[in-house]
């Protein structure tokens, strides 16, 4: 069995694990079908619709 030689300090291992956050870099984007304006994927776009059907008549976002 793999036995470290020795012990990862806290600051090392918390180096390691916000490597993986680091590296993110773009906000990923998608068109709507219906309105033609972009927003995130899986939000409601700022015109209020989702998933090509409204689903409020308040502008979101804005």
């Amino acid at each position: 069995m793999a036995v470290p030689k020795k012990k990862i300090s806290k600051s090392r291992r918390g180096q390691r694990r916000a490597d993986s956050k680091m590296k993110i870099g773009t906000i990923n984007v998608i068109e709507n079908a219906t309105t033609g304006e972009f927003h995130r994927p899986h939000h409601v776009s700022p015109d209020g619709y989702y998933k090509g059907r409204q689903v409020t008549d308040k502008s979101v976002n804005a």
